[in-house]
């Protein structure tokens, strides 16, 4: 608001072009001018308030927004770096599917565990649930870490949750 003149510059020159008149008679022309100047500066403080509020707006948007694409660039680089990372996880599959079918054919046997009646001498049972009415034997319904045999020999019994 630098084009408009400033109120209280405004009343202290007619203050004292009155006082150097000698215009002391008429206190209701000085009320009038008083008045005015009083609403010039109610005026002025409206616009300020009004310029403040739609700072504060913006500000909250701008916030907000940056907030928004702060979010996004952390999502993206997550996506980013996931990406280089899958030829590595495929490398490690394929790894694994090597290796395990190389120690298959040498002897290294996978303990079956879905669906199975429990073995405590193939599973090693960590966590246990109640079983239904009619079931006679527990099953084993979970497992938590595969076991292997070598040859016939438990290499690791198989971490399982049993049921029953």
């Amino acid at each position: 608001m630098p084009d408009q003149p400033d109120p209280l510059d405004e009343f202290e020159q007619e203050f004292a072009d009155a006082d150097e008149s000698g215009d002391d008679a008429d206190p209701e022309a000085a009320a009038e001018v008083l008045e005015a100047d009083l609403a010039s500066i109610a005026a002025q403080r409206d616009e300020y308030l009004a310029l403040a509020q739609r700072l504060q707006a913006e500000f909250e948007n701008y916030k907000k927004q940056t907030m928004r694409r702060n979010t996004e660039v952390v999502e993206h680089a997550g996506a980013q770096l996931a990406n280089k990372l899958l030829p590595v996880l495929d490398a490690f599959d394929n790894a694994i599917i090597h290796g395990i079918d190389t120690l298959q054919k040498e002897g290294l046997d996978v303990i079956d565990t879905d669906g199975v009646v429990f073995d405590p001498n193939l599973h090693e049972a960590v966590m246990h649930e109640e079983g239904d009415a009619d079931q006679r034997e527990p099953v084993v319904t979970d497992t938590m870490r595969t076991g292997y045999t070598w040859n016939g020999k438990v290499l690791r019994p198989a971490m399982v949750k049993v049921k029953g």
